[in-house]
């Protein structure tokens, strides 16, 4: 008999299968033993009984510890209650390898700790969903471009000059000549889209921030669009199409997994709502409180969540006694106990999220109301805008000094520049950045000397001006943030197999 996976059992309910995989988690009544057993492909339930197995092959089964690997034989019988919807009644079970103290237990780990062990905590139901549901946005990503006639192409990853100067780039050697990591392969992008079109970019990009924040990581994958004969509008309806259709995927292929991470998913189908597109002055008046949205104002909705978390803290607190008092509770079975216990580490990472948001709270509030029109929005400016809004939101037209070089100026109103900044909704800012190019080879050298940017090191985009130019128009898309919003994560670690961000490269 071929072995089969569990992502496909739905195709075998009634039938003996034969599965081979890793034991995620155990547990045991009288003459039974029920092993969660997990493939990569996803998770079941699979019954020992002693009555069918004889004594020799329940007592292998009882034996089994967590991340031993197993194979077994048994019927699919379909069962709503179970994770997956199926359980395995086992008629054979064999020990592949007997795992010892795996040292990811379900008592509580410090972040630091997992993070260190980063290698097996990939294989918890958590990890397991969000990587799924990354290669999910992965697939649709590659899909809707494809679909559309784009052409993926490769920027360089080693480059001799800065997009967008040279404070947040890792400097290295090349043959004696100095270089760097990429930022952005967007430079590249417009060159190819001359020759193809329209083109897309998909590949690792580097920032060398010292910052710790939740939305930070010095690798990360980044996905650029770039499209010839394409305005700022063209390319803001391409964006929204895009992120519907992404999100649309994960909604279709990946309720499992937004079950088992408790990712609720009416946010995520309200992406099939119009965006809201809102000026960049339109946008600064509404984080200060100066205009209202659908009656509300940005800085009282913050002053009710600030009530809200602080009542929060005071729940979850006792909801901590009340579990941590069940846990000293002589008699306990063991099922009880890893309950209480995962229960208990559930309630600690809520409160210590609430902590934080309680800390930074009054501080966005201060800085929402004293946000000064010409400046660029930092993470809580974004957090502060999208309170009020439930779906992704567009801000457009920026004060082209905070933008980059080659943004584009508006040509009736040279102050602002034809940019845009998608900000996902609850609280998770910027995902997607892009805009028009600047096709004035005048405008442009004056902003290259502005940035203070080396001249010679562009002559060749400069080209792409000289050489028919064109209107065009592209974007950026971090697939970390975007993993983070659709799984709804508190930090972009969890975003991404082994992340690499300030003050961690191992392992």
């Amino acid at each position: 008999m071929k072995t089969q996976t569990i992502g496909d059992l739905s195709r075998w309910v009634g039938q003996t299968v034969e599965l081979q995989g890793w034991v995620m988690a155990r547990r045991s009544s009288k003459d039974l033993v029920f092993l969660v057993m997990r493939d990569g492909s996803g998770l079941c339930q699979c019954v020992a009984d002693r009555s069918t197995l004889g004594d020799a092959m329940y007592q292998e089964a009882e034996d089994l510890t967590q991340e031993s690997a197993f194979w077994c034989r048994g019927e699919v019988v379909a069962d709503p209650r179970q994770i997956g919807g199926h359980e395995v009644r086992l008629s054979e079970i064999r020990t592949l390898h007997l795992s010892k103290d795996f040292p990811i237990t379900p008592k509580e780990h410090g972040v630091d700790f997992l993070m260190d062990h980063r290698h097996l905590w990939l294989r918890s139901k958590r990890q397991w969903a969000i990587m799924r549901i990354r290669n999910t946005l992965i697939m649709a990503i590659h899909g809707f471009f494809q679909d559309r006639g784009f052409v993926q192409m490769d920027a360089p990853i080693f480059t001799d000059n800065a997009c967008e100067g040279t404070s947040t780039l890792f400097a290295t050697d090349f043959y004696g000549h100095p270089a760097y990591l990429s930022q952005s392969g967007q430079l590249y992008g417009e060159a190819m889209a001359m020759a193809m079109g329209k083109i897309y970019t998909f590949g690792p990009t580097f920032r060398a921030e010292k910052s710790k924040t939740r939305r930070h990581l010095s690798e990360f994958w980044m996905i650029e669009p770039e499209m010839a004969f394409c305005d700022l509008k063209q390319n803001m309806d391409l964006i929204e199409e895009f992120l519907r259709s992404v999100v649309g995927a994960v909604l279709e292929k990946n309720r499992l997994e937004l079950e088992l991470i408790e990712r609720p998913i009416e946010p995520l189908q309200k992406v099939t709502q119009a965006f809201e597109r809102i000026p960049y002055e339109e946008a600064v008046q509404i984080i200060r409180g100066e205009r209202l949205v659908n009656g509300q104002s940005a800085l009282d909705v913050l002053r009710d969540d600030l009530a809200q978390v602080r009542l929060s803290i005071e729940e979850t607190r006792a909801e901590i006694s009340d579990r941590e008092a069940k846990l000293a509770q002589p008699g306990l079975k063991k099922g009880e106990i890893g309950h209480h216990q995962a229960q208990l580490q559930a309630a600690r990472q809520r409160l210590d999220q609430a902590e934080e948001q309680v800390r930074n709270l009054p501080q966005w509030i201060e800085s929402a109301a004293n946000f000064q029109a010409g400046n660029d929005f930092g993470g809580s400016d974004e957090t502060v805008l999208t309170r009020l809004f439930e779906t992704p939101i567009m801000v457009f037209n920026w004060p082209h000094e905070i933008k980059a070089f080659y943004m584009k100026r508006d040509e009736n109103d040279p102050r602002w520049a034809k940019g845009v900044d998608v900000l996902a909704p609850e609280g998770y800012g910027e995902i997607v950045g892009g805009g028009e190019r600047e096709t004035n080879l005048e405008w442009l050298v004056d902003k290259i000397h502005e940035h203070q940017l080396p001249m010679e090191a562009f002559e060749w985009y400069l080209d792409l001006r000289r050489y028919g130019s064109v209107p065009h128009s592209g974007f950026g898309l971090g697939l970390e943030r975007l993993v983070a919003w659709v799984c709804k994560l508190p930090h972009v670690r969890e975003t991404i197999p082994f992340p690499r961000m300030y003050g961690r490269i191992a392992p």
